[in-house]
C-alpha cells in the first residue's frame, strides 16, 4: 500500500473525515461520497425526490409540480434516479401507455436528510446572504 502525500498547504481537520484505524485516507470513501453528492446535490433531484415523497406521480404530474423543468431535464433526472435505485418506473399497458414514478425504500430513506438540508438552507439563507454581502464589500475595498 502506498501512502499518498497530502497536498502542500493542507492539513487534516480532526473530526472532519473518517480515518481508518491505520490512519490512512481511503480514496474509495471520497469517491463514494462524491458520487452520492453529485446525484443528490443536483437541484432537480432534490425537487423530484421531495415531490415523489407525497406518493407516485405520472411524468406530466411531476413536470407540472416542478414548474420550470424541461421535459428533457426531467427525463434525465428520473433516469438517473432510477439507475441509482432511488426511483422505480412502472409502465402500464394502456393506450397511450401510462408511466408512474415512485420512490423506492432507498429513495424514501433520502427524504429525511433532503428535508433537513432544505430546512437548514431556508433557516440560514439570510445569514449566508449577509455574509456574502460583507465579503463582497470587503473584496472591493
Amino acid at each position: 500500500m502506498t501512502m499518498e502525500k497530502p497536498q502542500e498547504g493542507t492539513e487534516a481537520i480532526p473530526g472532519n473525515s473518517h480515518v481508518p484505524a491505520g490512519g490512512l485516507h481511503v480514496p474509495e470513501d471520497c469517491r463514494a461520497v462524491s458520487e452520492v453528492l453529485s446525484r443528490v446535490g443536483d437541484k432537480w433531484t432534490v425537487l423530484v425526490v421531495s415531490t415523489l415523497g407525497d406518493g407516485p406521480k405520472r411524468f406530466n404530474e411531476l413536470r407540472r409540480a416542478l414548474g420550470s423543468i424541461s421535459q428533457r431535464m426531467l427525463t434525465l433526472t428520473v433516469r438517473g434516479l432510477e439507475r441509482d435505485g432511488l426511483v422505480t418506473r412502472t409502465v402500464f399497458p394502456t393506450n397511450p401507455p401510462r408511466v408512474d414514478y415512485e420512490l423506492t425504500d432507498l429513495g424514501r430513506s433520502l427524504l429525511e436528510p433532503v428535508s433537513a438540508l432544505g430546512s437548514w438552507a431556508r433557516h440560514n439563507r439570510p445569514a449566508i446572504q449577509s455574509a456574502r454581502q460583507r465579503f463582497d464589500a470587503s473584496a472591493v475595498e
